[in-house]
């Protein structure tokens, strides 16, 4: 009887028993490849697992079920090896070399990144190290996959984006040096077309101002360094620069940063160096210590001047006219996985800090992030200082809540308030600042405080990996007309579509009515209702 037991145990082991596949990985000239991805695919499950190669080009994968299994190798500035495939039996060990095609050129690596995202073949490692909440979103299709916070890198995540300018460089002779760098160089451009019953303006309706347009909205371009903020060892640095030229333009211009452009030449196109900062990083202080110092986009909020950072083409009201980008230092600690504090001071908002209109503005915000990841708490007193009327010296008190439902649906709410003081009256003898308006004041002051506030909500729903519907509710009153030119409360709806082509191309089409309640703002100023169909295509390089 205890023979037949241990006969039966071995059998039911041996069936049970995993698999395992070990080999090496080759060029065409049969020299051994290192950081080669090799993929297993089973067919009988479909499930896959990778591995990467050794530096003397070998691999090994254990714990494969039995089955009928695809192998595959693949490497940056490789041909993909042919697919090998191969039976395994319970308990069984085969041997499998694999043979990569010949080094391409920088536009067959280009041509061939674009090809393999766009038909879903790119090769996924493991998932790198993470010290932070799990993220609560999928991007694509989204935006973002954590809950986000302006002026420092996420801290606590990994830097995965590999663009494919990027990828088709990594694969070429310079590659290495150029992954050991962790420099990026790459960006966007997009496009659009909007159909109003508008003629001419669709203000305060942003980004698509110019009605019944095509327009190229944005050419941007980044070369960015992130510090690892995921290791707790040593003190690490990054930098970024932007480029951006379009139409866009106007909603990212500082005084004293190529100004001239839209203040004195009303250019409909123009160039601006919208971000330059430099990041420091120090680990041992609280969870992790970023310190941001250069111009960078105001921190609160859920839109961005950048288009692929945004749910929706089109912007809300809220953002419209608010503030854009700053330029100061700021400093963000992580005190816990859960809480983030955030001091920084600026040259107030959207000017440099050599112009007349700069004075020194404190930003305290608090990032709390609770109920196990599904619900984020942003409030932020922005660019606080006396509040004396000057260029765009607003008075910023923002709050930012993230809230998840389920894995499909979660929902992002704004509101502001914001006021100057001293405004010039658009009924008295002082004339407001060059890209400014003055202020309804009453009767017979010359100057008064010009308050507004603002709330926005965004519905998201996921549909699929590629594909995602929002629903952008959006109120503001601009009490004294300060923001918008015109005393009035304004509302709109707009209900998108995003669909992804891979994870380079971006479609977002879009139905958008606005109202002005109060008087005719729409159109400069002949218009209440504004009726729009609207669509931007982004293209990621």
């Amino acid at each position: 009887m205890r023979y037949v037991v241990l006969l039966a145990f071995i059998l039911c082991f041996t069936v049970r028993a995993p698999a395992q596949v070990h080999g090496q990985i080759q060029d065409a000239s049969g020299s051994p490849v290192a950081g080669a991805q090799v993929s297993a695919h089973n067919s009988t499950d479909h499930t896959d697992q990778a591995f990467a190669s050794a530096a003397d080009g070998r691999f090994g994968i254990a714990d494969l079920k039995p089955g009928h299994y695809q192998f595959k190798a693949t490497k940056l500035g490789f041909a993909d090896s042919p697919i090998v495939e191969a039976d395994f039996a319970p308990g069984g060990n085969v041997t499998l070399n694999l043979t990569l095609g010949p080094h391409q050129g920088f536009l067959r690596r280009l041509t061939h990144a674009y090809a393999q995202d766009w038909h879903g073949t790119a090769a996924n490692g493991p998932e790198p190290p993470r010290r932070a909440l799990p993220s609560p979103l999928d991007s694509p299709p989204f935006p973002n996959s954590d809950w986000s916070y302006g002026g420092s890198p996420e801290i606590g995540a990994p830097d995965t984006n590999v663009p494919p300018l990027m990828e088709a460089l990594y694969g070429g002779s310079n590659g290495d040096a150029w992954q050991q760098s962790r420099v990026k160089v790459y960006g966007w451009v997009e496009g659009s077309f909007n159909l109003s019953t508008s003629h001419d303006s669709n203000y305060p309706s942003a980004y698509d101002i110019f009605a019944n347009r095509i327009e190229f909205d944005q050419g941007v371009l980044y070369v960015e360094r992130i510090p690892d903020s995921v290791q707790t060892d040593h003190f690490d640095w990054g930098f970024h620069v932007t480029a951006l030229y379009g139409t866009s333009y106007r909603f990212t211009t500082n005084l004293g940063y190529f100004s001239q452009q839209l203040l004195d030449e009303h250019r409909v196109y123009g160039f601006d160096p919208a971000l330059e900062y430099i990041d420091l990083y120090f680990p041992q202080t609280a969870e992790g210590l970023s310190i941001r110092v250069g111009r960078f986009i105001s921190i609160p909020g859920i839109e961005a001047q950048l288009a692929p950072n945004n749910y929706v083409y089109t912007h809300s009201l809220l953002y419209a006219v608010d503030p854009f980008t700053d330029t100061g230092v700021l400093g963000t600690v992580r005190l816990n996985e859960k809480l983030l504090l955030q001091l920084g001071v600026t040259a107030s908002h959207d000017v440099a800090p050599w112009t007349k209109d700069a004075k020194p503005s404190a930003t305290v915000c608090i990032s709390y992030t609770f109920n196990q990841g599904n619900d984020n708490l942003y409030p932020c007193a922005n660019g606080i200082n006396r509040g004396r009327y000057a260029y765009n010296n607003l008075q910023m008190f923002d709050i930012t809540w993230y809230h998840k439902f389920n894995k499909s649906w979660h929902m992002a709410s704004e509101a502001w308030y914001m006021y100057q003081r001293d405004v010039p009256s658009v009924l008295g003898p002082l004339v407001p600042e060059k890209g400014t308006n003055g202020a309804h004041c009453s009767i017979g002051e010359i100057r008064c405080l010009a308050p507004e506030w603002a709330a926005v909500n965004y519905i998201e729903k996921e549909l699929s990996a590629k594909n995602y519907i929002s629903i952008r509710t959006d109120f503001l009153d601009d009490m004294k007309g300060q923001r918008t030119g015109f005393k009035n409360r304004y509302a709109e709806e707009t209900l998108m579509w995003g669909h992804w082509v891979g994870s380079t191309i971006l479609l977002r089409p879009e139905i958008r009515l606005d109202r002005a309640f109060d008087r005719r703002a729409y159109d400069n100023g002949t218009r209440q209702n504004q009726f729009q169909l609207a669509m931007d295509v982004i293209f990621k390089f």
